[in-house]
């Protein structure tokens, strides 16, 4: 038995002197040095008892340390699971609690907020900082950096735990198997055409599948080389997208890029690839972007669930406001929401998946994955989309009322389940409305008690302790009674469309 992920993303590159890993301040990683710091994490993993199996749960900043630990995982056999930085200790409690993590590794800064949260979870607590200190820095370098063998995992074993959420407001453990997350990386390989040669301008996050399994994963299999930013800072992208070839993005990344004069048909003409994802490209980026430098961004479209399940094409149309077709191995239909019946080409239903890329499931909760994941392996997304005759998909709404703003998945449900508990507030609604840089953002409408006068400086405050930032709404409205229909629903297109235009400039 071997282990695939390790066996074909890294064990390739042992002792390979080229560059793996350009850092912003000019220094570099090979292949090989990379990989010893990530066999000593593995080291240190066994050093601390984590056996294969258990999960260790990372809510550290962007750097080589913290990559190198997903990697050490990998080949320990160990489940990774990493955390969104923006996470408050409230929002952190649960998912190191439910994940059973047996390690919860945090930032330095945060340790004595962290301590808790991994007391009561039964966790060991080490920390990890954005230069690469802490306390598992300094196990990892009393470490060998070399010898340690792959633990033998299937292709079925878990390799990642990655949380979403649902309407319920309770976090589900999406489930990611070795060949999940292989097949995935190998599919994208081939129809992007990434090779050793490419060096991918990397500024995404990598606590999420787009930066991690996606950006990460693609250009380890391939070889090449990431500059491996801490996060998206327009001076430093225009500096260094000389030196790459490619780019992963969210559209946010790229209305700021075109928001600057400097970014030019010049600057990326030795260009090779554009790539957005993680929320929708609107038409308008898409046109603007090829107007000013020649390029037309590949759009794509994933989930937690699934990683990618489509791309326009490399060669051929990528049209704007679709996201292309199903990549090879995976197969995709359209299915009326009630009766699950596949519906003919061109008509608008909910969108389902079957490929390697499709998770196991959900972390201890059965019933949840029976109710999405079929028997037949087709995955429920829980998207409306529609499939045109060419084959084109086009994700034309979101069941569950799902928000992305700025690339980060926002369920309402659990900022309403916040919001009705402040003080004054009856109830409220959220919703997710046009947003010119983040694609979209939150909007919360709260109806006051009889005779109340809500303080909204309050909510905000308590919503700053609460809730990650991502999540806070940027409007808050008041009214005296929600819109419903016959049946007593909330009817959120009516606020959606009263509110639409609230983020957008004013035209004098």
């Amino acid at each position: 038995m071997t282990n695939p992920l390790y066996d074909a993303l890294f064990a390739p590159h042992e002792g390979k002197t080229t560059a793996f890993v350009h850092l912003q301040d000019g220094s570099t990683l090979s292949h090989a040095a990379f990989l010893d710091i990530a066999d000593r994490t593995a080291h240190a993993l066994v050093a601390l008892g984590v056996k294969p199996g258990d999960r260790v749960a990372v809510h550290a900043e962007k750097s080589p340390q913290t990559l190198a630990l997903y990697v050490a995982c990998i080949k320990a056999g160990v489940v990774f699971l990493p955390l969104n930085t923006a996470y408050t200790p409230k929002e952190l409690d649960y998912f190191v609690g439910d994940s059973g993590a047996v390690l919860f590794v945090c930032d330095p800064a945060q340790a004595d907020a962290m301590a808790p949260i991994a007391a009561t979870a039964g966790a060991m607590l080490h920390t990890l900082g954005a230069d690469g200190a802490g306390s598992l820095s300094d196990l990892v370098a009393c470490q060998p950096g070399t010898g340690f063998a792959a633990v033998s995992r299937s292709a079925d074993d878990l390799a990642a735990f990655l949380y979403t959420s649902g309407t319920t407001g309770r976090s589900k453990g999406a489930m990611l198997t070795q060949e999940n997350l292989l097949s995935n990386a190998q599919a994208l390989v081939d129809v992007w055409r990434f090779t050793a040669d490419d060096v991918l301008l990397h500024a995404l996050p990598i606590f999420h599948s787009h930066g991690l399994f996606v950006a990460t994963n693609v250009m380890a299999l391939a070889g090449g080389a990431m500059i491996f930013l801490p996060k998206f800072d327009l001076e430093t992208v225009l500096a260094r997208l000389p030196q790459a070839t490619t780019m992963m993005g969210v559209p946010t990344f790229y209305t700021r890029l075109l928001d600057d004069p400097r970014f030019d048909r010049d600057l990326v003409g030795h260009m090779r690839l554009f790539i957005s994802g993680s929320a929708p490209l609107l038409a308008e980026t898409h046109r603007a972007f090829e107007a000013r430098t020649g390029h037309r961004i590949l759009e794509r479209y994933g989930m937690t669930e699934t990683s990618m399940n489509t791309s326009n094409p490399y060669d051929g149309e990528r049209r704007a406001g679709t996201v292309g077709f199903a990549l090879p191995g995976v197969e995709v239909r359209v299915c009326d929401p009630e009766t699950r019946a596949e519906l003919q080409v061109g008509e608008i239903g909910m969108l389902h998946v079957r490929g390697p890329n499709v998770f196991k499931g959900y972390w201890q909760m059965p019933e949840k994955t029976r109710e999405e994941l079929q028997d037949d392996g087709w995955f429920i997304t829980g998207d409306l989309a529609r499939i045109d005759a060419d084959g084109y998909v086009t994700i034309v709404g979101r069941g569950k009322d799902l928000i992305i703003s700025g690339g980060y998945n926002i369920y309402p449900k659990e900022i309403e389940v916040f919001l009705d508990a402040q003080p004054g507030v009856k109830e409220s609604a959220v919703v997710g409305v046009p947003h010119p840089d983040f694609g979209e953002s939150v909007v919360a409408v709260l109806v006051p008690e009889a005779g109340a006068t809500l303080d909204l400086a309050a909510i905000e405050t308590a919503a700053r302790a609460e809730l990650a930032g991502f999540k806070r709404p940027r409007r808050v409205e008041i009214m005296a009674d929600l819109p419903r229909n016959t049946m007593g629903k909330v009817q959120k297109n009516d606020l959606r469309a009263r509110f639409a235009s609230v983020f957008q400039p004013k035209i004098d």
